[in-house]
């Protein structure tokens, strides 16, 4: 296949491409480097240096391309920074996808895999999370990617988009080549990791009063490599499917205090902790329900496990700081 990756110098983007074109497949990447280096750029992908929200260059883009489809990464991710400038995030995840969409209708491409996000539920009502769970976002960036979703389902109906919109939960882990670094970095895994390599001096727990039997928060993680896996599935699936809408997670829910232990044990260090007040628009729990996924995808996780995924990131994130 011929893919357009939007977002491919990131780190869910970049795993993505990178696994891809192990594949044997044709990536061109598309990314701002707002957020991200030119040298994280996957070696091998033919890349161009632009914003999505630039129609006109995107569709020049397509219409050279001709790709078989989009994977679309591009976006702001931090929940927490939403709530202090939503406009940021309005602007940049829904107004700049909208251009990219236009961009598709003109050209005549149609199939889009949507990186969405746990976010678009909010507060749950039940535990583990189906698709048909209420849709009631408790921050902008859940909200951003919610309303880039009712776009798609319109462009569905009107324009015959084939869509599969990808809602995930937390991500972490590592590739040998290619793991999470944020700047700034907010991040727990890596954040942690950095207190057991001595760069921090401690991790913030973020509210220890929520409902949950030890008071922190309670998140699904999944690792990178099997997100990848998911969204290169979901794109073939576009050949038989028109519309995909499907959660990717474990099913099972570690709390922050569960996760800091977990790295306690696979790096051997203390990691010192403090507690602080709750972020505004947390939820406390989410945990996904992933049979939609499994059914539709074939879709199964490799790495489920806490400690294998934080033994992955640990390895990288040793490896990154080894020569600096």
């Amino acid at each position: 296949m011929n893919v357009l990756v939007t977002g491919g110098a990131g780190y869910i983007g970049g795993t993505v491409a990178a696994l891809l074109m192990e594949q044997g497949h044709t990536v061109t990447i598309v990314d701002s480097l707002v957020h991200a280096k030119a040298n994280e750029v996957p070696k091998g992908a033919n890349f161009v240096e632009a914003d999505i929200a630039d129609r006109p260059r995107l569709e020049s883009l397509l219409n050279e391309m001709k790709p078989d489809g989009v994977l679309h990464f591009a976006a702001l991710i931090e929940a927490g920074d939403s709530m202090r400038v939503p406009e940021v995030y309005f602007r940049n995840n829904t107004a700049s996808t909208l251009s990219l969409l236009e961009a598709m209708h003109a050209t005549g491409t149609q199939n889009l895999v949507f990186s969405s996000t746990a976010a678009v539920y909010g507060e749950p009502e039940a535990v583990p999370i189906p698709e048909t769970a209420r849709l009631a976002p408790t921050n902008p960036y859940g909200e951003s990617k919610l309303l880039v979703e009712y776009m798609l389902k319109w462009f569905h109906q009107l324009h015959g988009l084939r869509y599969a919109s990808l809602r995930y939960f937390n991500v972490a882990g590592a590739l040998p080549h290619r793991g999470e670094a944020h700047e700034p970095e907010t991040h727990i895994i890596p954040l942690i990791l950095d207190v057991a390599l001595g760069r921090r001096d401690k991790i913030l727990i973020y509210g220890d009063d929520y409902d949950t039997p030890d008071g922190s928060c309670i998140r699904d993680y999944i690792h990178v490599a099997d997100l990848a896996d998911a969204h290169i599935l979901a794109l073939d699936a576009l050949k038989r499917e028109s519309r995909i809408i499907c959660n990717l997670g474990n099913g099972t829910g570690f709390s922050v205090k569960e996760v800091i232990e977990a790295a306690r044990k696979v790096t051997g260090k203390p990691i010192p902790a403090e507690i602080k007040p709750r972020r505004a628009g947390d939820p406390a729990r989410l945990v996904a329900s992933a049979e939609e996924a499994r059914r539709i995808l074939g879709w199964v996780p490799k790495t489920p496990e806490i400690d294998r995924i934080l033994e992955s990131a640990w390895q990288w994130h040793q490896q990154r700081y080894a020569n600096r």
